[in-house]
């Protein structure tokens, strides 16, 4: 899912400067590496000639540094388990997996979820949210974020994090139907481990679970947009 995470701290348990050099660079280089796929979406679809811009090539066009930048979020379980950063690593194993599912076993692992018109949805949604997320990270460790950021960080999911969502699940939809007609990644018997996994029947229920999951994360976002940014209401009433 499309899913904020939690305010990185600046404080650590660890060697103070190391660990805020080591969280910049981390979170500087998150920022460029989805702002390089922002970018080559727009080239794709807008500047590209029509004869390139075909959906199908997408995938192929842009996998790379969906695949590294995707997966590198991986160093932000790592970052709550060592204390780096306040975050819950229960909860940040979750929504960082969840991604890395929808990237490694879903588009990766199919070649219907390389194709679902959901890819680009769930792309386009993943890069605007990642590169304000990153970029207030890396500001918030030096103590220098201007309002302007923290009113996009605590305001764009309310359009962007249901545009992710959909484009995950229809990748998952995609993925399930070439699941449904083949026996890619499932365990029939008989086997050594006398034991049987079905690709489909996983799919679907992952996507079972956006059902429950989806409406208690977005409703917890606009609960800290209400924290960090305040009421209007009540902010219009102070100044009568």
């Amino acid at each position: 899912m499309v899913s904020p995470k939690k305010t990185v701290s600046s404080k650590s348990s660890a060697p103070g400067g190391l660990v805020k050099l080591y969280l910049f660079a981390y979170n500087a280089v998150q920022v460029l590496g989805w702002s390089y796929m922002l970018y080559q979406l727009v080239n794709f679809y807008i500047i590209k000639s029509p004869e390139v811009r075909n959906h199908d090539n997408l995938w192929s066009y842009i996998k790379w540094t969906v695949i590294i930048f995707q997966n590198a979020a991986v160093f932000e379980i790592v970052n709550a388990a060592l204390g780096f950063v306040k975050s819950n690593v229960i909860i940040t194993t979750f929504q960082v997996l969840s991604r890395v599912m929808v990237v490694v076993g879903v588009v990766m692992a199919t070649p219907d979820g390389k194709v679902s018109p959901g890819l680009p949805l769930a792309l386009l949604a993943w890069s605007v949210t990642e590169i304000i997320r990153y970029g207030y990270y890396a500001l918030n460790i030096v103590n220098s974020v201007p309002h302007f950021v923290v009113f996009l960080r605590y305001t764009t999911f309310i359009a962007l994090y249901p545009i992710g969502v959909t484009g995950e699940l229809l990748c998952f939809y995609w993925a399930q139907s070439y699941a449904k007609n083949n026996t890619v990644w499932s365990i029939e018997m008989p086997n050594p481990w006398n034991a049987t996994f079905s690709y489909f029947y996983f799919l679907w229920f992952v996507m079972l679970l956006y059902i429950p999951l989806f409406p208690q994360m977005y409703l917890h976002m606009f609960a800290q947009r209400k924290k960090i940014l305040g009421s209007p209401l009540s902010s219009s009433k102070k100044t009568h």
